[in-house]
């Protein structure tokens, strides 16, 4: 294990109440996929809302029809495994059934110390500077390959 771990918090904004039946897809795979997360190789921690095992009901500045996910991982290669490699990938290739085309970067990794756990309002403070500054060692997305050490020397 390094010093450090890699954050993620991917966003999505709702084409539907989660009461709706339409979101019966998503919502109906959420615990599976949890757990499948929980029981990855290299994961460590994972958002969820107070007494919950997921996090649909925390809301942050981005809107009220905007779900945020957030874990952290020990590198890159084991969340592109989990998002990628497992049953994870089936509820991606279906994310245009329940949420709406994104406009913007949904997505954005950055590195943390070992043992720390990311706030939202860090999260989206890292994903608003991807959106505006574009892919950096301090925000950055699948496509960039960014090391532990290039994040800690960034401005």
């Amino acid at each position: 294990m390094t010093g450090h771990h890699l954050a993620q918090l991917n966003v999505g904004i709702l084409k539907h109440p989660l009461e709706d039946p339409r979101m019966d897809g998503f919502t109906s795979m959420l615990d599976t996929l949890n757990e499948v997360a929980d029981r990855a190789p290299g994961f460590v921690w994972r958002l969820v809302e107070d007494g919950g095992n997921d996090a649909t009901a925390i809301r942050t500045p981005l809107g009220a029809d905007v779900l945020v996910n957030m874990s952290v991982w020990e590198n890159r290669e084991v969340l592109w495994d989990y998002v990628y490699r497992s049953g994870h990938l089936d509820m991606l290739r279906r994310r245009s059934e329940w949420f709406e085309l994104p406009k913007a970067p949904f997505q954005v990794l950055w590195w943390v110390p070992a043992g720390h756990v990311p706030t939202v309002e860090e999260a989206v403070g890292r994903l608003e500077l991807l959106r505006e500054q574009g892919p950096s060692p301090r925000a950055f997305g699948f496509r960039d390959s960014y090391l532990p050490e290039s994040a800690a020397s960034a401005p």
